[in-house]
């Protein structure tokens, strides 16, 4: 069985609040519980944090034991050096997500700090950019 985490940053503790026109009005615990029943054949981990830090210090600690990760880094996507250095330093492969279309919003979204690190970027489809980014790694099985 494959080991996934999903790692989002800050504010994504609000999904389903805030807000609701950008990024919809499902909670992403709610949205979890489908994404599992989803993919029986993995095991589908969890991870939200609001601090940079914090979201560092998770990809250090399962970034060499996972079979994959699945980073919304929110806001630190345009801002972290420090998470773009981190995913450079791990070996787990990572997928970035964002729910909207980055590049449809404020002039400062549209670059991400960590794109040249990641195996992928997966942007605008909702939340359903978490499936996809998902239907990645079942290309080895």
């Amino acid at each position: 069985m494959k080991n996934i985490i999903i790692i989002n940053g800050p504010n994504l503790n609000l999904l389903g609040k805030r807000e609701t026109s950008i990024y919809g009005d499902v909670s992403f615990e709610n949205y979890l519980v489908e994404l599992k029943k989803s993919y029986p054949a993995f095991q589908i981990d969890y991870y939200q944090s609001n601090i940079e830090g914090e979201i560092i210090d998770k990809l250090q600690e399962v970034g060499f034991s996972y079979s994959g990760i699945i980073l919304n880094a929110a806001a630190y996507t345009h801002t972290s050096v420090g998470i773009a250095d981190a995913i450079s330093a791990i070996e787990t492969p990572v997928i970035e997500v964002h729910i909207s279309n980055i590049y449809s919003r404020e002039e400062i979204r549209h670059k991400s700090l960590i794109s040249k690190n990641v195996q992928g970027v997966i942007c605008g489809f909702g939340l359903k950019s978490y499936d996809l980014a998902i239907q990645s790694f079942t290309k080895d099985e």
